[in-house]
């Protein structure tokens, strides 16, 4: 009896144990998707076996890199670091402790590594994350993890502070203790940030965490963790004595602690709009680093730290040659846009996609992108029926309604794109093939999208945080012009002077109190009337037009089957 009890004891744990690990493994899978969805364009090159595309369909499915390193001698091969996508760890057994902490970095730096690899979707976690994030379950392990990526994620890797986005966004919320044992840890102060200039990737990487962990907390616990001392660290890291890149990513920090309305007011208090004002000349610089700095300076003074008697940027902008521009109206508030329109960029965890204004269903047609950070963004063509998840990382490109600066099917040689180059797009309706070029140069056509869309095109891109570009639809003269005949937008769209304003967050917010909504409009546009209903579940409030968008409903999430205008509204 005391034999089968202890048995069975055994047998219930160890089932208890597996489903608890079903779970985190499942949490994990998801943000992996999330993740692999978001890095597969950028410092890398995708091409898809010709297999997976079967009845004119483009799946994500089995995507490989492109090996670019045949060639290379054996001890270059042999200095690179193990490959991190390793089986994922099943947990600890019963008497195997946790990883000592020299792992960590290892592991850390694992993950950097594997962040740009292009997966499949579909694919497991890799070993390093998983076990990243087992050890984050604790307080000490918390702190483990967050200390590492501030020692060893390196000042040259463009995605470094986008895997520290990555890692912490999904790792369990920090205790109160733990926050507390940070700020001790890092004891940070003007003295700090004076100190330790030389050491330029210790302090991009610290403000990049303080940065994450703002968007993460809300209320006090954000107002705890900007302490004075930490308040007066991001200041000082303002400096023109500061190296570029933690200017910038201090800035971006105190702009996301301000998104606390107590943190907000403690910020412009300190006289913070002053120090913009002068990193403001920056938005144009040669540099493309310091003019980063310039754009979220100016991007800060016009919409969260208001400077009195400053005029706003898009009261004195020139638009008057401007007829196509990035469209402001659908993207989501992370979505940084330049007062121009012509310029974009992306500092949340999310993965941000905007288009452009002017849709095209014929013709030749020719727009460019001035890479600004080297970093992972998909940009190319989208149509009316791509869809973007900027929460699950599913961009332009991610569905077989969009195409990106991509080879389907082909293996190619180009090299990775950096800061400064010029991307080129040319859709070709007539001949039914969109070309990519990387500084003039061309690339293979790519046609697989045309299977499934004909028409209906826009000038497209997605953004992974902390990436920026810019683009020219035909107002400046092109780089690098093919050597064809085509079309710019700027010479066909149109737009009125009021369409062409981008105004500050809180104007555009005063903006739409003043609206009054009739009580029978669409919920989803607040624009036409609500005269649909959907079907089984008999849910409505909105027009046909939204509904035709929709394949769930968006209050039980039933798939929907049909959708029945109900004729009593429309009469």
């Amino acid at each position: 009896m005391i034999v089968a009890a202890w048995i069975a004891f055994c047998a219930t744990r160890s089932l208890a144990r597996g489903l608890l690990l079903t779970l985190e493994q499942l949490h994990l899978l998801r943000f992996w998707e999330r993740a692999t969805a978001a890095g597969t364009m950028g410092n890398s090159c995708v091409c898809r076996e010709d297999s997976d595309v079967e009845d004119g369909s483009a799946h994500r499915g089995q995507l490989r890199r492109v090996d670019h390193t045949a060639a290379e001698p054996p001890e270059t091969r042999s200095s690179r670091p193990r490959d991190p996508v390793r089986p994922p760890r099943r947990g600890r057994g019963p008497h195997e402790p946790r990883r000592k902490k020299q792992n960590v970095d290892g592991l850390v730096l694992d993950t950097l590594a594997v962040i740009r690899t292009l997966v499949d979707n579909d694919q497991e976690p890799p070993y390093s994350m998983i076990t990243l994030h087992e050890m984050a379950e604790t307080d000490d392990g918390w702190l483990e993890v967050v200390q590492s990526l501030i020692r060893v994620i390196p000042l040259d890797d463009p995605l470094g502070p986008a895997v520290i986005t990555l890692l912490l966004d999904e790792c369990p919320l920090p205790t109160k203790d733990a926050l507390q044992k940070l700020s001790d840890m890092l004891s940070l102060s003007a003295v700090v940030a004076r100190q330790d200039a030389v050491i330029p990737a210790k302090h991009r990487n610290t403000t990049a965490v303080l940065g994450c962990l703002a968007e993460k907390l809300a209320g006090p616990a954000s107002i705890g963790l900007l302490s004075p001392g930490t308040l007066e660290y991001l200041l000082e890291s303002l400096s023109s004595e500061a190296h570029p890149t933690v200017m910038l990513f201090a800035l971006i920090a105190l702009e996301k602690f301000s998104q606390t309305s107590e943190n907000k007011l403690t910020v412009s208090h300190s006289c913070i709009s002053d120090r913009l004002a002068v990193l403001e000349s920056w938005a144009s610089h040669s540099q493309y680093l310091k003019r980063q700095v310039g754009f979220c300076s100016q991007w800060s003074l016009d919409n969260l730290f208001l400077k009195e008697g400053r005029q706003f940027t898009y009261e004195k902008v020139n638009l008057s040659n401007i007829n196509a521009m990035l469209n402001s109206n659908d993207v989501s508030e992370y979505l940084k846009i330049s007062p121009s329109g012509l310029e974009a960029r992306c500092d949340a965890s999310s993965f941000e996609s905007v288009r452009c204004t002017f849709c095209v269903d014929s013709g030749v047609w020719y727009y460019e992108v001035t890479v600004i950070t080297s970093g992972v963004m998909q940009i190319g063509w989208a149509t009316r029926d791509s869809k973007f998840l900027n929460h699950e990382g599913y961009g332009i490109g991610d569905d077989e309604f969009s195409c990106v600066y991509v080879i389907e099917g082909k293996p190619h040689s180009h090299p990775c794109w950096k800061e400064g180059d010029a991307i080129g797009f040319l859709l070709d309706l007539s001949k039914k093939q969109m070309i990519f070029y990387l500084n003039g140069h061309q690339l293979p056509p790519e046609k697989q999208v045309f299977s499934s869309t004909t028409s209906g095109f826009f000038a497209a891109a997605s953004f992974m945080s902390y990436q920026q570009c810019e683009f020219n639809f035909g107002a400046t003269p092109f780089r690098h012009p093919p050597p064809v005949k085509f079309s710019t937008f700027n010479d066909f769209a149109s737009l009125a002077p009021d369409e062409k304003i981008i105004l500050p967050r809180h104007r555009r917010l005063a903006l739409l109190k003043q609206v009054s909504i009739r009580d029978n409009c669409c919920t989803l546009c607040c624009d036409q009337m609500a005269d649909t209903e959907l079907r089984p579940c008999g849910h409505g409030g909105m027009c046909m037009q939204c509904a035709l968008q929709l394949e769930t409903c968006p209050l039980c999430r039933q798939d929907i089957q049909s959708r029945i205008r109900l004729i009593s509204h429309v009469s």
